[in-house]
């Protein structure tokens, strides 16, 4: 386990900002890990679209890390940022921070992550990405 944390990264904007609600979670309130990953797949494919300029699918989750526990009524914030760019792949790297107890708010890192994902034209088909704008 690490730390907490006091805040949120400094001069980032998250990608996504979710609640889980009980349904989300077993009977003691503990979110259930595929709900994390399933967001994390959300939050990191939102810079792969962009950088794809359309089209993406996950191909890999290269590595997921649960550092926290999370719980109902936590606010999470997803941060994504694209690490590597081959001619069809994009590798992102997702950091999960939740924020607990509202009126004396802690900050913790719950999960990382690090996921490929390929763009694909309208056939579903690996494309290649378009070059960067200068």
């Amino acid at each position: 386990m690490t730390d907490p944390q006091t805040t949120l990264p400094a001069g980032k904007m998250p990608q996504l900002r979710v609640m889980p609600m009980p349904a989300d979670a077993n009977v003691h309130g503990d979110v259930f890990g595929g709900w994390i990953m399933a967001q994390v797949d959300i939050a990191g494919a939102l810079p792969a679209v962009r950088r794809a300029n359309g089209r993406v699918a996950t191909v890999a989750v290269n590595s997921f890390v649960f550092k926290q526990p999370v719980f109902v009524g936590d606010l999470l914030s997803f941060y994504a940022e694209v690490v590597k760019v081959g001619n069809t792949s994009i590798t992102v790297n997702v950091e999960v921070y939740a924020e607990r107890n509202r009126l004396q708010v802690e900050t913790v890192k719950v999960t990382e992550a690090t996921l490929t994902y390929v763009a694909t034209g309208e056939d579903r088909k690996p494309r290649q990405l378009p070059p960067l704008e200068s």
